[in-house]
């Protein structure tokens, strides 16, 4: 598999399965691409291949517009790497049948998508414009959209209604933007998010109105001092957790705040932590790396010990810390027994 610019595993098979948004040049044989010159067809601009009459490439064209001529059928348009500055009105009437439509890494502003032209697209489920230049998250998104990836731009705001029909989204990607507050209700609307990424951004206090169907929150590479009492509360599904790079502090996180049985992975490294915070049984992995713990609490991990009883860790970092090796009870071994590496 490949990764696209949000880190999530693309499969590609060239006899079955949806296509891979990357370009399809050095991975077909040439006998598979057609061109079509006449309406209805393959637009000369772009490349078609017979696996998927419905997938048109015109990525890495040095295209300034959007093809015109694409087919009703068309449901996978590819556009990723060309220099499309404005979506008019009017773009894609004739192509409303669009279930993926990929525009990483183009020069799309705000002011220059026309009102209404994503809403157009009723079918629509993947929409990609990561790496372009949007200040804020595009209104009159449609209701089928399942992902949406806006990474890498200049977004710092949130319009109130921005996500308002998108019940259905699963992912999120935010990642890379200049996002300092995420105000109260700007998420209510997410109700089946399963992946949320606000990582490398600004902000300053942990996002409010977040769906209980999370499974993924990434929030790492932020200025988070600390997590208000209830933020994961209700969260019985979440998974992973990593708040890296933030500045935490013992002070500033409730005692049992990430005491949260469902999650598997947390990471905490990079912050300013002095103690070890109170954590499920059930996690598997922790990462504190790279702050300033001084001791080993062995009631961090186990409030009781038995043969049933112990913490399911199968991975502790706590390198780069004020610790040693000797700073560990001889006990820890009955505590941590299923962990298979411990860097201290």
């Amino acid at each position: 598999y490949e990764y696209d610019y949000g880190g999530m595993p693309v499969t590609f098979d060239p006899l079955q399965g949806e296509p891979s948004i990357f370009s399809f040049r050095a991975r077909m044989e040439p006998a598979t691409i057609y061109h079509v010159a006449q309406p209805g067809g393959c637009p000369l601009e772009c490349s078609c291949v017979i696996h998927w009459p419905t997938a048109v490439y015109c990525d890495s064209r040095g295209l300034q517009d959007v093809p015109i001529l694409l087919s009703p059928q068309t449901n996978y348009l590819y556009l990723q790497n060309n220099h499309i500055k404005s979506l008019p009105q009017g773009v894609f009437q004739n192509s409303t049948q669009i279930r993926w439509l990929i525009l990483d890494k183009n020069e799309l502003t705000n002011k220059q998508v026309g009102e209404g032209v994503l809403a157009g697209l009723e079918q629509l489920e993947n929409l990609y414009l990561n790496v372009n230049n949007f200040t804020e998250v595009p209104t009159s998104l449609p209701g089928s959209l399942r992902q949406l990836r806006l990474a890498y731009n200049n977004i710092s705001h949130i319009p109130a209604g921005a996500f308002s029909k998108l019940e259905n989204l699963t992912l999120l990607l935010l990642h890379g933007n200049r996002i300092k507050t995420i105000g109260e209700g700007k998420l209510n609307a997410l109700t089946s998010l399963v992946r949320l990424d606000l990582s490398h951004n600004q902000l300053t206090e942990f996002p409010q109105g977040l769906s209980p169907t999370l499974q993924q929150l990434h929030l790492f590479n932020n200025s988070l001092v600390g997590l208000p009492p209830n933020a994961l509360a209700g969260f019985d599904g979440l998974q992973y957790l990593r708040l890296a790079h933030n500045r935490l502090t013992n002070e500033n996180l409730p005692l049992n705040i990430f005491n949260v049985s469902s999650l598997l992975e947390l990471d905490l490294s990079y912050n300013h932590l002095t103690s070890i915070p109170v954590v499920s049984e059930r996690l598997q992995y922790l990462y504190l790396q790279a702050n300033q713990i001084q001791a080993f609490n062995m009631t961090s991990f186990c409030r009781t010990v038995s043969i049933v009883d112990h913490s399911h860790l199968r991975l502790l970092r706590l390198d780069g810390n004020r610790l040693r090796y000797s700073d560990l009870p001889s006990d820890w071994v009955l505590c941590l027994r299923a962990i298979d590496h411990l860097y201290v």
